[in-house]
């Protein structure tokens, strides 16, 4: 059965920092690409971060230098940090696994096959 966790979301003050994180199991998880989206009220789902399966990262231009994702082999997770943070940063933030490893298909949702429930993330001002 495949299970993607996420973890790490909470309240955090503008400026601050926050590590999330996301748990796989029944994936062959070094052979998968790895991505994380997300999700405002009102808002379309929006593309965050991935990680291929050789640990390639792609960023869309808005959130290079603040977000960073990372992935562990050895514990089947993926991370994402994230810096500076800003209000409109608050979301549910989700993770997601491919077997694509191309940059274009892993910017958009419909790339990915399975998804997480979600971390709530809140900046406040």
């Amino acid at each position: 059965q495949v299970r993607l966790v996420e973890s790490g979301g909470g309240l955090v003050q503008a400026g601050g920092s926050l590590r999330l994180s996301c748990a796989t199991s029944g994936v062959a998880f070094r052979s998968l690409a790895m991505g994380w989206f997300r999700q405002a009220p009102g808002k379309e789902r929006e593309f965050v971060g991935a990680i291929s399966s050789s640990g390639r990262t792609y960023y869309p231009e808005s959130l290079e230098g603040r977000v960073a994702v990372s992935r562990d082999n050895t514990a089947n997770t993926v991370t994402l940090q994230m810096n500076s943070l800003r209000p409109e940063d608050t979301a549910v933030y989700y993770c997601a696994d491919s077997h694509n490893d191309g940059v274009l298909v892993l910017r958009i949702p419909n790339g990915y096959d399975y998804w997480g429930q979600g971390t709530e993330v809140t900046v406040s001002s």
